[in-house]
């Protein structure tokens, strides 16, 4: 029987102050309280789409924006995933996903390989989605690579609703990395020719 993939992380400064608990064997049960509903809800399509297990408690300095506390919620949420995956033995290791959004598309792909590296294709003009900033999400995904040391590439194709181009690359993202931390069943061992990852 394997053992139960769960990673809990908190992050305190001046600034923030951050809880995160992802379940990756889950069913996609949420319990997302961030003062950015915007955040909140691209959060809970994480938790959703990639049948994750999510419980996500953050305050931060929003009476100044939401930039803190969007960047502290990718990073404990990165460094949540990356205890869940332990050692990373019998991983899939590589996830993608291209998936639409009425008239906008985006892919994921992200590599756990323990090396982070981000790249953003994402043409998002600087707008506002309720109060949360449009640029936030390249802030949010690039501290999520860096706090699970994580390749991770995302690529809008198409869109003009601001809300869909946001949403779909969440939601690209959840099943991305739902893809990568599944366990296969023929591997065994860490994936890699290295020996570790």
């Amino acid at each position: 029987m394997r053992a139960v993939r769960v990673g809990r992380e908190e992050r305190t400064t001046k600034e923030t102050s951050i809880v995160v608990e992802v379940g990756l064997d889950g069913s996609g049960q949420n319990q997302i309280d961030t003062p950015i509903p915007f955040l909140s809800h691209m959060l809970d399509q994480i938790g959703k789409h990639g049948l994750f297990d999510l419980v996500v408690k953050a305050t931060g300095d929003v009476e100044i924006d939401g930039h803190h506390t969007t960047e502290d919620v990718g990073i404990v949420l990165g460094r949540a995933v990356a205890a869940a995956l332990g050692d990373k033995a019998g991983i899939a290791r590589y996830g993608a996903a291209t998936l639409p959004m009425d008239e906008a598309r985006a892919t994921c792909a992200i590599d756990l390989s323990g090396r982070q590296y981000f790249v953003w294709e994402v043409p998002m003009p600087k707008a506002k989605i309720g109060d949360w900033d449009t640029e936030l999400a390249e802030v949010f995904f690039e501290a999520f690579a860096r706090g699970a040391a994580a390749n991770l590439h995302v690529v809008l194709h198409a869109g003009t609703n601001l809300h869909h181009m946001t949403e779909i690359c969440f939601k690209a993202f959840a099943r991305a990395l739902r893809a990568a931390t599944t366990v296969d069943p023929r591997a065994s061992g860490i994936p890699s020719t290295k020996g570790s990852l």
